[in-house]
């Protein structure tokens, strides 16, 4: 059962209450527990009555903590329960475009509202039961992150391709209504919901403000393998740069109206545009940064800072090393190498550019390479002794490229020191100097 306690805590409350592994959670406080949303803030409190089963007997046992304290226990399942699975069709989704043959966890799509509070992940609200809004509601479960596309019920449906995508909007309102944080995304699909149609979802979504905190426009994905899709295409300089000047000037006009921009454009927008990524400030407290708003411009600021700080390092190595990006991010990635350079002339490093064969060459970020790409193309190249790659082209908690080759099966296989580099371009500036 995905109740079923995992571990127990040496000295934790859960262990002075004798919980063991191998119990199955009911209830706490007389209210069952379903999943780990009920879990987390049914037992917030600091005298807690959980019921169990132990084989197959039920058993009442009292817990006494701190408010707000862990109970010092792990279950089976993350989740407690399964995760929901996305009851939708969307004309843009990236998992329908994935080539076959790849492992099977990255062909399961998920919409589900805990993943969506837990990791942040976005949702659609189509699959939601009554009791699960409630719920939401209820327990105050705060932020949820919405995928949300256009205002238009009609139009929802058919890019969602689920006949009660309208019905996610109403739902909206009645989360605004009841003060329950959303931080929202648009994904642009050139001729469907942008220009004018992304003109009014935008204000609807400003009227929900400040519960609606922030929302990000994306341009939408597409890989090679399309084929019996729905017919779309991606933006080119001038249709991206008209987005993005029309996002601007909405944000501008929210900003000297209720103190907020709201609504920001993805780095990517800014690349395909040919534009500057905005200043520092104008990300506020960068709302968006997971979904790929402001990432190149934190980036350059905090290794910029790293770099000016009063205890810089006087001299960098000269160990010669390189750097493998995508093909958006390798300008960005060069320019930041020659301003290191110029302060740190022994450094000796190249950025190479990797093309992505496997998804299409229209997919140009650097979480999407694969290591066989890596690999077929920088085979024989000079890459130093250490190659630097961002972390995000591995899986979470993992060292795997989409692909499932290892880092070690691609370091083996170039002859080279494979580097991983964290998020923080301080910590990026400590790798470079340090090699």
């Amino acid at each position: 059962m995905e109740n079923t306690i995992k571990t127990v805590a040496p000295h934790s409350p859960a262990a002075r209450a004798g919980l063991r592994p191998g119990d199955v959670l009911l209830e706490i406080n007389g209210k069952r527990v379903v999943d780990v949303l009920d879990y987390m803030f049914l037992s917030y409190d600091a005298r807690l009555t959980l019921k169990i089963r132990r084989g197959g007997e039920e058993k009442l046992l009292k817990m006494r903590k701190d408010e707000g304290a862990d109970t010092g226990v792990t279950f089976e399942e993350y989740l407690m329960d399964k995760p929901h699975a996305c009851a939708n069709n969307c004309i843009f989704c990236f998992v329908d475009q994935l080539p076959k043959g790849m492992r099977s966890t990255l062909y399961f799509k998920d919409d589900d509202v805990r993943l969506s509070f837990l990791t942040g992940s976005y949702i659609t609200l189509t699959n939601l039961s009554e009791r699960e809004i409630q719920r939401i509601i209820d327990l105050r479960i705060t932020p949820i992150n919405i995928s949300v596309h256009t205002a238009d019920p009609e139009k929802r449906c058919m890019m969602l391709g689920n006949r009660n995508a309208g019905r996610g909007l109403a739902v909206m309102e009645r989360f605004a209504a009841a003060e329950i944080e959303m931080n929202c995304q648009i994904v642009c699909c050139p001729g469907i919901n942008d220009g004018e149609e992304l003109t009014r979802t935008m204000a609807w979504l400003e009227g929900l403000h400040p519960a609606v905190n922030s929302v990000s426009v994306i341009p939408v994905g597409l890989t090679k393998h399309r084929e019996g899709l729905y017919p779309l295409r991606l933006y080119d300089r001038t249709g991206a740069l008209a987005t993005v000047r029309q996002v601007e000037a909405f944000a501008d006009r929210c900003l000297a109206e209720h103190g907020s921009r709201i609504f920001f454009c993805s780095d990517e927008f800014y690349i395909k545009a040919g534009l500057p990524f905005p200043a520092d400030e104008c990300y506020e407290d960068y709302p968006q940064l997971e979904n790929g708003v402001g990432i190149l411009r934190l980036f350059r600021t905090e290794f910029d800072e790293a770099m000016n700080a009063p205890d810089a390092p006087a001299e960098a190595s000269p160990t010669p090393f390189s750097i493998a990006t995508g093909v958006a991010a390798a300008p960005f990635m060069r320019e930041l190498l020659a301003d290191a350079t110029a302060r740190y002339p022994a450094l000796d490093g190249r950025v190479y550019a990797i093309r992505n064969d496997f998804f299409g060459e229209s997919i140009d970020v650097a979480g999407l390479i694969t290591g066989g790409d890596l690999i077929a193309q920088l085979k024989g190249r000079p890459l130093g002794r250490k190659l630097l790659i961002t972390e995000r082209m591995l899986r979470r908690g993992d060292n795997v490229f989409l692909d499932d080759v290892t880092d070690v099966e691609a370091a083996g296989a170039l002859g080279v020191e494979i580097v991983k580099w964290p998020q923080s371009g301080a910590d990026f500036f400590k790798i470079l100097v340090d090699l």
